[in-house]
Parts: C-alpha cells; sequence; structure tokens
C-alpha cells in the first residue's frame, strides 16, 4: 500500500500514484454557500479533460496511472452528488528523460552523462531542465475551491470527501472514512480493502519473487564475471570497489557520489554546482564505459527478473 495525495491529504491506495498537479480551476457555477448549482457542470482544462470535467484516460496508461484517473473521476462524480465541486487532478509524469543515464542504451546514456552526469548536481546549473529536474507539483484547484467557501462548508466538504490527515510509517495500514468520498472512489476502483493477513501473505510472496530475482542475477556466472572486469576496470581508474555484486555494482559509483554530500548540507550555489558537476561528468563517464559490456548484458537479464533488494 503506498499513499495517494489529494487536496493537501493524503489517502491510501493500492497502486502507484504519480504526484498530483492542477488540471483546471472550479466552475464557476457555484451558489454562494460554496454548493454548486443543480444545472451546473464543470469542465476541467488541459488535454487531461474531457466534457463534464472528467479526465480522459491516456490510451497508453499502466495500471497505475489508469487507477489513479479512475480514482479522481469517481471522487469527482460523488463530490458532485453531494453538492461540491472538485476538480480531478491529472499527475505530473517526470520526463523519460530521467532515466536515461541508466545505462540501458549506451548511446542515450553517454549523451546524457556528458552534460547530467549521474543528475546528482546538475539540477543545481539546470534547475529547469526535465531532464534532471522532475516538475513541480502545481496548486490543487480544490484547495482554492475549499478555501472559498464559509468555514461551516470547508467543513462539510472535508467531511464529504473524508480526510485523513498525513501517514507515517506504520504496520497497520490507514484508510480514509468509510462514508467519505475518497474511500467510496478506492472502493469503486480498487476493490474492498485487504485483511492484514491476505496483505502480509502478499507482502512475503513479492519478498519471495524479489529474492529469487537478486538470486537469479547474483548468481549469473556471466554476469559475476562481467562485473569483475567491471571492477578492475573502475580501479585502474582510480575509482573504489564497494561491492562486485551484479546487482549493486551498476549503481555503486553513483551512490558514492551522492554519499559524498552531507546530509545537512546547503544547497551548492551554480558556481560550486558546476565544479562539482564537472567531477561528476567525468567518474559518470568513466563508469559508463568501464561497464558498457556489464550492462548489455545485465538489463535484459533484469527485465526477465525484475530486483528491488535494498533499492525499493
Amino acid at each position: 500500500m503506498i499513499n495517494l495525495h489529494v487536496r493537501g491529504m493524503w489517502v491510501l491506495a493500492a497502486a502507484g500514484v504519480l504526484s498530483l498537479s492542477a488540471c483546471g480551476q472550479s466552475g464557476s457555477g457555484s451558489s454562494s454557500d460554496g454548493r454548486e448549482d443543480a444545472g451546473s457542470t464543470r469542465a476541467g482544462s488541459g488535454p487531461s479533460a474531457a466534457a463534464g470535467g472528467a479526465l480522459t484516460i491516456p490510451e497508453d496508461a499502466d495500471p497505475e496511472t489508469k487507477n489513479h484517473y479512475l480514482m479522481q473521476n469517481a471522487i469527482a462524480a460523488c463530490m458532485k452528488e453531494r453538492g461540491f465541486a472538485y476538480t480531478p487532478v491529472a499527475g505530473v509524469e517526470p520526463s523519460e528523460e530521467l532515466d536515461d543515464g541508466e545505462g540501458k542504451d549506451y548511446a542515450l546514456a553517454k549523451k546524457y552523462r556528458q552534460k547530467y552526469g549521474f543528475g546528482i548536481h546538475s539540477s543545481v546549473v539546470y534547475p529547469h531542465d526535465p531532464a534532471v529536474v522532475v516538475p513541480e507539483e502545481k496548486t490543487d484547484p480544490n484547495d482554492t475551491y475549499r478555501s472559498s467557501l464559509p468555514a461551516s462548508q470547508q467543513k462539510a466538504y472535508d467531511k464529504a470527501l473524508g480526510e485523513l490527515g498525513p501517514i507515517y510509517d506504520t504496520d497497520t495500514p490507514q484508510r480514509p472514512p468509510k462514508d467519505g468520498c475518497v474511500a467510496k472512489a478506492e472502493l469503486k476502483v480498487l476493490g474492498p480493502a485487504k485483511s492484514k493477513a491476505e496483505q502480509k501473505r502478499e507482502d512475503a510472496e513479492q519478498q519471495e519473487r524479489d529474492r529469487q530475482a537478486g538470486q537469479a542475477l547474483n548468481g549469473d556466472p556471466r554476469l559475476v564475471s562481467l562485473a569483475q572486469e567491471y571492477a578492475t576496470c573502475l580501479r585502474k581508474e582510480g575509482i573504489t570497489v564497494t561491492t562486485t555484486q551484479p546487482t549493486g555494482i551498476g549503481d555503486m559509483v553513483k551512490f558514492q557520489v551522492s554519499a559524498q554530500i552531507p546530509p545537512d548540507a546547503e544547497e551548492p550555489d551554480a558556481d560550486e554546482a558546476r565544479t562539482l558537476l564537472t567531477r561528476e561528468i567525468d567518474l559518470a563517464l568513466k563508469d559508463l564505459d568501464c561497464g558498457k559490456e556489464f550492462r548489455a548484458a545485465y538489463w535484459p537479464k533484469y527485465e526477465k527478473n525484475p530486483y528491488v533488494g535494498n533499492n525499493g
């Protein structure tokens, strides 16, 4: 289970959901008490909005994205039944270029790393470049709509939506109030919540699949041999090798660069970031070239054995 942000609150969803952004403004057909006029319709704006304000699900949407769109549309329909406006909000989708530096495609990775390195310090040097910066969440139009309501109506709006405060790490799944629109949308789109026993069983099954995937990759003789060659090349370049496991060596140098940044360090200014980026690019290119043959063999096998391990 993971968290989904809706109107500044957190609700539990069974599928991954992208960050939320504004898709339009609240409708103009609202009465003075904040409730929507019976005959009004609210059309959202933007390429994802269809007639009536519903989000149009992209044809190539993956299951997680589809569920998000369906949830948002279901919440909007429920809120309308209760006399309130709600604008379905689409997700902010990160640029595919963010993955170019991983090395699945050597040519793309080289082009990426020549400019951005591992993508660690480049966000300061190129603060508006989608290749290294995930778009910021825009203001949720539903926050604006709620703020325009009288205090009494704000409470009614919260109750209708189904408020749930911030969710922190907990062994007990938290769900929004059953009578709220969020909970009703979850039930409609995702189905009944899993019992603790069922969720525990699914988690155990996933952990076992992950263990087997890691074993398949780290126990592959070809990958083990190529990882050793990769490590030897890195050492010749003066780069410290802390692991030769196939599932770890590909990100090792990147993690080393990232680990050199103190947890409480202030963001460097542009000039300092450029200096750091120059060194990062050098290490990123050396790492890419040393691991060229390894990655060419690793990624196809990873697709057959998707491994999360300590990175998940």
